[in-house]
């Protein structure tokens, strides 16, 4: 193994020995000297976050300041702010001036974590300072410099992105001048008993108990699992399984307990990748709504053709011919929903899917926009209005959440 590879392995605390896990550790190293921009791409949970420490700690920046931003987690109506600074009075509440993350880290390294969350139009002025160095603060006209070494993370398909127009083509090339693949853990099956065993020991110092031991059998099934949330879940379940078991040696089944697939509701899959093989149906609560929400449009153009072909408009169209939505059919296991009858309410349509999906918990039938508005507000209720527990409780975006709140008018 590369010797330097070692040194930031135990600089960092990073555990395993896979050769694309290396690979990556070793190109972090060799590009850190550089002023190239570094975008580090990952499933949720590998540990992307310690690529960005390891490129500033090996940088001829290190004695400058290093920033991290969760750009997720950053409402769009003040991510520029956050980011490029404002001027006292540019907008309310602006009662001085501030400076933003980059003119802080200037002479050091910004790392913008889920990256393509940006907003476009602050994708424009980071593209802006990746090129030439300049931005302006929020209410000025002057053009200000700054000299930050710039690394990006994201867990998404960012080519999916450009291609629904979400992020700008020019960007995503300017940050992925140099590109860092993070495996994720089912990739890595040599070493998640070394993570196990490692997490094992850290939480029995931590909770002053005997480390947990694993059968032959509870080993096999570590390493057979596919670890949809990575290196986290893999520490959170020994961490449960540490404070809880009070038999240090663990069988197969006492292990399987904690591996149990999530609940999900019985929405069919819309969409299907690697990751969601290991809980067949799981998606994103946005997915849905999209989802709905467009399909309660196709609805409604459905039932003008309906009150058309009622006065002959549409004569030559049999109303035994089925008419399905298609559009969401992805792959061999993905739904086609089919129109029983022409002349049925298609309104109920939609209705019928969220009542028996239980997105809606109320007897009443609500629209898709105000079953989404009351799923928001329980969310926020139970966790006394704080966005961050209620955006993770329904399983999107803080900037998503927040945008939403503003859209219905939730105060």
């Amino acid at each position: 193994m590369n010797s330097a590879v070692q040194a930031v392995k135990q600089r960092f605390g990073i555990i395993g020995f896979d050769p694309v896990l290396d690979n990556a550790i070793n190109t972090a190293i060799q590009v850190a000297p550089t002023d190239l921009s570094v975008l580090i791409t990952g499933e949720s949970g590998v540990g992307k976050e310690s690529f960005p420490k390891i490129i500033h700690e090996n940088s001829l920046n290190k004695h400058g300041q290093y920033i991290a931003v969760n750009c997720g987690a950053i409402p769009e109506g003040t991510i520029d702010s956050e980011l490029f600074g404002h001027e006292k009075g540019s907008f309310t509440g602006a009662s001085e001036m501030r400076k933003g993350y980059f003119e802080v880290a200037n002479g050091g390294t910004i790392f913008l974590d889920e990256v393509a969350d940006l907003p476009l139009a602050t994708q424009v002025r980071l593209l802006r300072v990746l090129e030439n160095g300049e931005y302006m603060r929020v209410g000025s006209s002057a053009v200000l410099k700054t000299k930050v070494r710039v690394v990006a993370a994201t867990n998404v398909n960012i080519a999916d992105r450009i291609a629904r127009g979400k992020f700008r083509e020019d960007l995503y090339y300017r940050l992925n001048t140099i590109p860092i693949h993070v495996p994720p853990l089912r990739e890595r099956k040599d070493d998640i008993y070394l993570l196990f065993v490692k997490f094992a020991s850290d939480f029995a110092l931590k909770y002053r108990v005997p480390a947990l031991q694993l059968t032959d059998d509870a080993i096999d099934l570590l390493k057979s699992y596919r670890w949809p949330g990575n290196i986290r879940q893999l520490r959170n379940v020994t961490e449960q399984i540490s404070i809880i078991e009070s038999n240090r040696l663990i069988e197969r089944e006492v292990l399987q307990k904690y591996l149990v697939a999530p609940q999900v509701s019985n929405f069919p899959a819309l969409i299907h990748n690697e990751t969601d093989q290991a809980v067949p149906g799981v998606f994103e609560r946005e997915i849905i709504y999209k989802f709905l929400t467009d399909l309660k449009k196709e609805v409604s153009e459905l039932k003008q053709i309906v009150s058309e072909m009622s006065t002959g408009a549409y004569s030559a169209v049999s109303q035994q011919q089925p008419i399905e939505f298609s559009d969401y059919a992805f792959e061999n296991h993905s739904p086609s929903y089919t129109l029983p009858e022409v002349t049925h309410d298609v309104e109920h349509v939609v209705e019928d899917v969220a009542t028996e999906n239980s997105l809606l918990d109320d007897d009443a039938p609500l629209s898709i926009q105000d079953a989404e508005k009351e799923l928001i507000k329980r969310a926020l209720e139970k966790h006394g209005n704080k966005r961050k527990l209620a955006a993770e409780e329904l399983g999107i975006s803080e900037r998503t959440l927040y945008r939403k709140i503003k859209d219905y008018g939730i105060s």
